[in-house]
């Protein structure tokens, strides 16, 4: 995916993207899956864009609980402008999970704009704007999620959820079953006997990461 082509970009053409990669003394990375791509605590000054390829991001706290925050893919923007707030203590991490490319910004180049008030900067800012906003809206609906009591209704919410972005009660899910219950904050095994129920129930079909809603 070329740069014009992500959200962050949106409007900005490819001889534009260059100029301002350059004036912006981007960096371009490819990660192998399991490599940290991000360390929200190391890089906080950076912006990043992931141009190829899949990440997540993940938080590990104190306890060593491993949870799984969001499902980066090609297009995604991340960084500290875009996180959810953790604790000090608390380790946030973007991971490789499909071998990917990154571009690196700093962050002052973003959020700032530029001596010359040129429209592409601009319009780059607008983006941000709208980003933060949609990484707002994203945040709302992983409270939701979250604050469901049983499994049962986290599954249930977080599949609407997908139903709703997909427009269609058939959508794929981002990542696997394993990395879906670190998501819901779930036991694997408990989430997947609820998941045996629905099927039995007729209430949803799965196949690998493919989900159909039935009767929801």
């Amino acid at each position: 995916m070329k740069l014009a082509e992500t959200s962050l970009f949106r409007g900005i053409s490819e001889q534009e993207c260059a100029r301002m990669v350059q004036c912006f003394d981007a960096v371009e990375k490819e990660f192998r899956i399991g490599q940290v791509v991000y360390d929200f605590a190391e890089d906080r000054d950076c912006v990043g864009i992931l141009t190829a390829g899949k990440a997540e991001v993940v938080r590990i706290d104190i306890n060593g609980n491993r949870t799984i925050l969001e499902a980066l893919e090609a297009g995604g923007v991340f960084g500290r402008l875009f996180t959810f707030y953790s604790r000090a203590e608390d380790s946030v991490t973007a991971v490789c999970t499909e071998r990917c490319r990154v571009v690196l910004i700093g962050q002052e180049h973003v959020t700032k704009r530029c001596q010359k008030a040129c429209v592409c900067h601009s319009l780059l800012v607008e983006n941000l704007l709208e980003l933060v906003s949609a990484k707002a809206v994203y945040l709302s609906s992983r409270i939701e999620i979250l604050s469901q009591r049983s499994i049962r209704d986290k599954l249930l919410c977080y599949f609407q959820y997908c139903r709703n972005l997909a427009r269609s009660n058939t959508f794929t899910l981002p990542f696997s079953m394993s990395s879906l219950a670190e998501y819901i904050s779930s036991d694997r095994s408990a989430m997947m006997r609820e998941i045996k129920k629905m099927r039995g129930e007729g209430a949803v079909e799965i196949e690998k990461r493919q989900v159909t809603l039935k009767n929801i």
